[in-house]
Order: structure tokens, then C-alpha cells, then sequence
């Protein structure tokens, strides 16, 4: 990093404060390339002291000291020149800079600003200029399928809709909110990277009427699969009602709720026993009627493709007649997305990978104790499943 004529002229231990100054200079004579225009060999004009953090000796801070010069350049004037070991306007070196870039996926930026004694703000800005360079470069032109789910970023109805590329299984967009709008922010976004709104073939989402009409608005030729763990959340919520109803008049259903939320393969041994006690006693419970039916449900997505929709059908019609509103309720809903639903015997996708990525964020947040903005929480999901590649020293 420390090229000709750029050489150490000094380093002093300040034993006091307990730190490293490492001094630099260049030879008297030299000229240097125009910053702006690239024009060779400009004649120094004057100078200016600057100052960089740098990684630490042992664990002492390191700082870095050297007159920068000023060059006359013909075209463009007097312009201060870049440094070689660090990038313009920034206070850090760049082996600082990719240290902090290496630890900030798995560690809160408070943390790091603990570690590294430096204040959690000029990292984070620090955090911000790489990811939105690199995000910069990337190539969006071979974008075709594409997840959307909304992630929370604090409590109350505050949230950040994430869009995957999900053949390449990394994030291309995030950004507030989880109305129509945000498909139309990432049409945006997509076509500044080289994509095109209109080869994109597939996106999966939940039955979100915002995200459906913001799809059909502004990716016309994407056909909208929905993803299987939302369209079962539909029915999980609806085998739950039926349960929270039902145990006012039947206190064996009370304390039962993640039994029913569970497929059988799932239940831990005293759940799998509390199951069958409920069975043998056999009290014709509508809870127990319910979760069949959604059992039933789930056989959809084993069947051959041209045997679906006759599947969904039978289902249909036995979840209609159930005498069961909120089961009825729910039936109706899929048959509002019905084309969607039976998507998925094309399409094949749907939002595992962005469930996980919404795990990994969740998680990165709760190590933090949250993010004071929203724009912290998009940077940090940028970083964490973004898969940007940044210019810097290894």
C-alpha cells in the first residue's frame, strides 16, 4: 500500500496516551497524477497535514501522519491529491477500514466501537460508504425469479420489505415499508442495476394484496406464486381460532395450542401422548376436525401436477362444508388465490430463503438491541445477505 515516493520517515511510541504515530512523507521533487483528470506528473502546489487511524500495534491505537500535497494541475486547477493507503475524505486507512468491514456481519457496530475506540457513528458511516459502493456495482440484468416478505424493525407495524434473487439466493433491495410501493422502489432500483422489470417470470410473496397489486403493476409479466409457509399460516391461524373458541367449553383444549400449530412428526413425546389422550376420548372436537383438514391441506404439494387443482378441488368442498367458520373462512381466501396457489407446479420456488434470511437479520438485531433507523437495519441486511463484493485489502 505504501508506494514510491511515498516512504516512513518516522514512527514514535507516545507512552502517555499509549499509541503508535507513524510518520510519511514523499521526496522532495516528486510530482503526482491529477485526481480528476488523470493528467501525469503535476507539480506539487502545497500541502496539507493529514491524519488516519490505522489497525493496532499489539493494543495500541496507530495512527498515521503525512503532508499531503496539493498539485497545479492545467485542466482542473489545484486539487488535493488521493492517498494510497486511504480512500478520499475518509479519517481511516483502508486495512482499518476492511478490519471493521470483516467484523461488522457478526458483531454489533456498539461493540466494535468498544474495541476499536472509535465512536459507533463514523463507523457506521464508514459501513454505509462500502455497502452503497458496492451495491453500486452489482449486476441485476440476469434477475428472472424473486422473493418479497417484509421483515419487522421495531415493535409496533414498522417494517422493511426484502427482496431476494432467489436462483442467486442473495438480497437485491430493501427498503421501508411493506405497501405497493415498495415493487415499484424496486422496480427502480432493479433497472439502475441493469435489470428489466419485464424479465422478471416468477415472484413469490404472501397472499399480501399490496404486494400483489404492486406486482401486477409493476412487473407485468411475473406470474405470482404463493409461498407455501404463508398460505399454511392462513390456516394455522384459522385451526387456532377454532381451538381458542371451543376451550371455553372443553378445558381439555387449554394449554394445546402449539400441538395443533405442529405436524404430528413434530411433537416432542408428552405432546404426541396429550394428542391421542385427546383422540381416545374421542369428544368430536371441531379443533380436532380442523387440524385434519389442514393436514389434509398439506398433501397438495405432493402430488403429480396435473392431479393438483382435482386434489384442491375434493379439498375444497370438504373445508367448505365443515361446518367450521373460521376453517370455512380460510378455504374461501385460498380460493381467492387459487391461481397462485396452484403457481407452485411450475414455478418450484418459494420464500425458504428468505425466511432464513429473516432469521439471520432478527438475529443480528437482538445482538444489537435494535437499530436506531431503518437505514442501520437495510445497511446491516445489505451486509449480512447482500453478497456485495467491496474493494478493499484482504
Amino acid at each position: 500500500m505504501l508506494t514510491p515516493p511515498w516512504q516512513v520517515v518516522e514512527c514514535q511510541f507516545d507512552v502517555k496516551h499509549e499509541c503508535l504515530n507513524i510518520y510519511l512523507d514523499f521526496l522532495r521533487g516528486s510530482h503526482f497524477p491529477c485526481p480528476d483528470c488523470g493528467q501525469e506528473n503535476c507539480a506539487v502546489h502545497d500541502t496539507e497535514q493529514k491524519s488516519w487511524r490505522h489497525l493496532n500495534f499489539f493494543q495500541h491505537e496507530t495512527f498515521m501522519y503525512a503532508r499531503v500535497p496539493r498539485i497545479k494541475c492545467s485542466n482542473c486547477g489545484v486539487r488535493l491529491i488521493n492517498v494510497p493507503w486511504a480512500r478520499a475524505d475518509s479519517g481511516f486507512t483502508l486495512l482499518f477500514e476492511a478490519y471493521i468491514m470483516i467484523l461488522a456481519p457478526s458483531m454489533p457496530v456498539q461493540r466494535i466501537s468498544e474495541l476499536v475506540s472509535e465512536h459507533d457513528t463514523r463507523l457506521w458511516r464508514l459501513i454505509h460508504h462500502h455497502v452503497k459502493e458496492a451495491r453500486e456495482q452489482a449486476d441485476h440484468s440476469d434477475v428472472k425469479k424473486v422473493g418479497v416478505d417484509e421483515t419487522s424493525s421495531k415493535r409496533g407495524h414498522n417494517y422493511v420489505s426484502i427482496f431476494v434473487d432467489l436462483e442467486k439466493s442473495k438480497t437485491i433491495f430493501a427498503t421501508e415499508g411493506k405497501d405497493n410501493t415498495t415493487v415499484e422502489c424496486f422496480k427502480d432500483d432493479l433497472c439502475k442495476h441493469g435489470g428489466d422489470p419485464e424479465a422478471i417470470t416468477d415472484v413469490s410473496c404472501d397472499m399480501s394484496p399490496a404486494f400483489i397489486k404492486g406486482v401486477e403493476e409493476n412487473l407485468p409479466n411475473a406470474e405470482i406464486t404463493f409461498d407455501k409457509f404463508h398460505v399454511l399460516k392462513t390456516l394455522n391461524e384459522a385451526v387456532d381460532e377454532v381451538r381458542r373458541q371451543e376451550q371455553k367449553g372443553q378445558p381439555e383444549l387449554k394449554k394445546t395450542r402449539y400441538i395443533f400449530l405442529k405436524n404430528p412428526e413434530n411433537l416432542t413425546s408428552k405432546q404426541s401422548e396429550r394428542l391421542a389422550d385427546l383422540k381416545l376420548k374421542d369428544l368430536n372436537l371441531k379443533t380436532m376436525r380442523a387440524y385434519q383438514i389442514r393436514l389434509n391441506f398439506q398433501e397438495l404439494w405432493l402430488q403429480l401436477p396435473d392431479q393438483a387443482e382435482h386434489f384442491l378441488n375434493k379439498w375444497f368442498f370438504w373445508a367448505t362444508h365443515s361446518r367450521i367458520e373460521p376453517i370455512k373462512e380460510a378455504a374461501y381466501t385460498i380460493k381467492r388465490h387459487w391461481d397462485g396457489v396452484l403457481n407452485w407446479f411450475k414455478s418450484k420456488i418459494n420464500n425458504g430463503i428468505l425466511e432464513g434470511f429473516n432469521s439471520m437479520v432478527q438475529a443480528a438485531k437482538a445482538r444489537a438491541r435494535g437499530y436506531r433507523t431503518n437505514e442501520y437495519l437495510i445497511t446491516m441486511i445489505y451486509l449480512i445477505t447482500g453478497k456485495l463484493h467491496f474493494n478493499l485489502p484482504s
